[in-house]
């Protein structure tokens, strides 16, 4: 999987976050959780955190973070030592803030859409919340960030899809006059732009569809030249340039083998130079440095949960110290200052969304900031257990268990969890959905199936192709292991998922009939065509590559098979209650696809609920929307996982 499919996958992945077309039902019976003593306040989990996303400024002076202002997400400013009141920089009352980061010492810049359209505008404001300007005011225009330009305080490169809306093309963008100098221009087939350390564009990647190709240029007098062309199925992601300014790269990459390692490049040769760090079971995932000392610091991937491989002394004694301070909690160093001597300190686990921390390393002095959801008691919630299971064909499927706190693992109602993507994949982490449900009383299987990313480019293409089949039946497989291991009540198993987790419910309702009591789709994929007609239109380069990851309409083999799949043309054997979700802006999957089922079922009399947000797009953002899907959740599930 190269750069150009890597950035595909993440735009598939499933974004958390207006008339509701029905009203909410009354739950028809009682169950275990009314007795719940424990039992936390829906609305706990789903708030907005108090406060979140903290990120120094360059000299360390002052903190940016985002908090709730009229219930959205908005940035404010304070002084590190917290000695003055916090100041609010934004006035957001629409749509919580994307996200934002310090372009200098005086300056942020931030992003936004407009009802989950995902066309992003990028804005700049200061320090005192004052000259806030739309850097990019260009209606149906998305943004993305080439790179920061921390040695420029005055610019950032920016990729925008403009001039057309299928590519993006390169520019640089004063962040003060919004002036733009357009950098390059996109002939059609490049769909990534990378930057050396000094801000130059020397690295493009471009596509025919199924094949990549990595591009290099000396310097920005030069012309691109091809340096190695792979398949999609492939692996070469530049990370950083050699910081001795020699024609080498640091890069993610599998040529040649399962699992991706990271390898030092030569641009000249196109071979691998050196081998960084591989792991023998899973992806290695991302790979920092320092960028004051020009020192590589920490390679991490996933195994059951993010670990770290030690590259610099230093780095590693910061997080020793560290541990030792903060026992029994998973830490990241979340945002430094330029001279790498203050940190915030960012601890989660699978019970808590934890808190941010000032870490001065001069001083090796730790102070607490704030919690991100002090209301959510820890020790009430459930354990996400690891768990493993072999699939009817033999594959070794992971995943995850979280168990009701408090409850015997027998005999259990479950919530079959599947994750959007497809090609990204669950992780040991706070989740709150999966803390609501088990607070609920329902035991929640989350599974890595087939084509979840990590675990090899083998693991991941035996996807292709794939959908409502052997990917379908390696969740209906986990389902099967927690009946036969005693945990799962037969009769009391629901399937909900999001984005192709969605699609994955729908899927499990259409072709396993006799498996659920009950499922819920949210902006799921109903209709494969349809789905592959309305692709956003900078999705196109990757048109190909979806063709032969989902499959190709045009093609008589793949038409049959995508029409044996897609649950809208099959809801004569579905049998279980439905709830769907859907927001009406949604770019990735449309509100057709929502509409059509909905219709379809209707027209069979089965039963379904649907909610339709108008200023939503692929998934809930707005709080008080979030608060009516997982209340409109509850009484759902309490209805329809009931014993009898």
């Amino acid at each position: 999987m190269n750069s150009y499919s890597i950035k595909i996958l993440s735009l598939l992945l499933l974004l958390l976050g207006s008339s509701c077309l029905f009203k909410n039902p009354a739950p028809e019976k009682e169950v275990d959780m009314q007795k719940n003593e424990n039992l936390i306040p829906l609305e706990d989990f789903f708030r907005n955190p108090a406060s979140s996303a903290y990120k120094l400024s360059p000299n360390g002076e002052y903190m940016a973070y985002l908090a709730p202002y009229e219930n959205r997400k908005n940035i404010f400013v304070q002084d590190v030592a917290q000695e003055q009141a916090p100041l609010r920089l934004t006035k957001v009352t629409d749509r919580d803030l994307s996200g934002f980061f310090w372009a200098n010492n005086e300056r942020l810049v931030y992003v936004r859409d407009q009802g989950g359209d995902e066309n992003f505008h990028l804005f700049s404001v200061d320090r005192a919340g004052q000259e806030e300007v739309d850097l990019t005011p260009f209606d149906n225009v998305r943004v993305e960030i080439i790179d920061d330009l921390r040695s420029d305080e005055q610019h950032l490169i920016i990729g925008m899809n403009k001039r057309n809306p299928q590519v993006f093309d390169p520019y640089r963008l004063n962040i003060q006059t919004a002036e733009l100098e357009l950098l390059a221009e996109n002939p059609g087939n490049i769909t990534s732009w990378k930057t050396d350390h000094q801000g130059r564009l020397r690295l493009a990647i471009a596509t025919d569809g199924v094949n990549s190709s990595l591009l290099y240029r000396k310097s920005e007098q030069d012309s691109f030249r091809l340096v190695l062309s792979t398949s999609f199925k492939e692996t070469l992601y530049p990370l950083y340039f050699d910081f001795e300014g020699k024609e080498e790269i640091y890069a993610l990459s599998d040529l040649g083998r399962d699992k991706t390692a990271v390898v030092k490049f030569d641009l000249k040769t196109a071979k691998e130079t050196q081998l960084i760090f591989e792991h023998p079971e899973v992806n290695v995932s991302y790979m920092s440095y320092s960028r004051k000392r020009k020192a590589l610091s920490t390679i991490s991937y996933i195994s059951w949960k993010r670990e770290y491989h030690f590259l610099d002394p230093q780095v590693a004694a910061i997080y020793k110290h560290l541990e030792s301070l903060l026992p029994d909690l998973e830490i990241v160093l979340s945002s430094t200052n330029e001279e790498e001597n203050k940190f915030i300190v960012r601890t989660y686990s699978d019970r808590s969304l934890g808190a941010y921390y000032f870490y001065d390393l001069d001083q090796k002095e730790l102070r607490k900031i704030a919690e991100v959801s002090p209301w959510l008691p820890a020790n009430q919630l459930a354990e996400m257990q690891p768990i493993s299971y072999r699939s009817r064909d033999g594959w070794q499927i992971h995943g995850y268990l979280s168990l009701p706190k408090g409850k015997a693992p027998k005999n259990l109602p479950v919530v079959v969890n599947p994750h959007g993507g497809p090609w990204a994949r669950d992780v040991w982490t706070f989740n709150p959905e999966v803390q609501f449900l088990a607070n609920r009383g329902y035991a929640v299987l989350q599974v890595n199936f087939r084509g979840s990313t990590g675990y090899g480019r083998k693991f991941w293409e035996a996807s292709f192709k794939e959908w409502g089949l052997k990917m379908q039946d390696d969740v209906s497989d986990g389902v099967d292991w927690l009946i036969r291991e005693g945990i799962a009540d037969p009769d009391r198993v629901a399937i909900y998922g999001g984005s192709y987790g969605g699609y994955c419910s729908l899927a499990g309702v259409t072709f396993s009939p006799d498996k659920y009591a009950c499922a819920i789709d949210y902006v799921g994929v109903s209709n494969l065509f349809t789905f592959m007609e309305t692709i956003p239109p900078y999705w196109e380069p990757y048109r190909k590559m979806l063709h032969e990851m989902v499959g190709d309409p045009s093609n008589e083999a793949d038409s049959i098979r995508m029409r044996a799949t897609s649950p809208v043309f099959h809801v004569d054997k579905i049998k279980a209650p439905l709830l769907i979700a859907q927001g009406a802006k949604d770019p990735r999957v449309n509100q057709a696809e929502s509409d059509q089922m909905v219709a379809a079922l209707q027209a069979r009399g089965v039963e379904v609920e649907y909610i339709l947000k108008e200023n939503e797009g692929h998934g809930f953002r707005n709080e008080e929307n979030r608060f009516e899907f997982y209340g409109r959740m509850q009484s759902f599930l309490a209805k329809h996982l009931a014993k009898d």
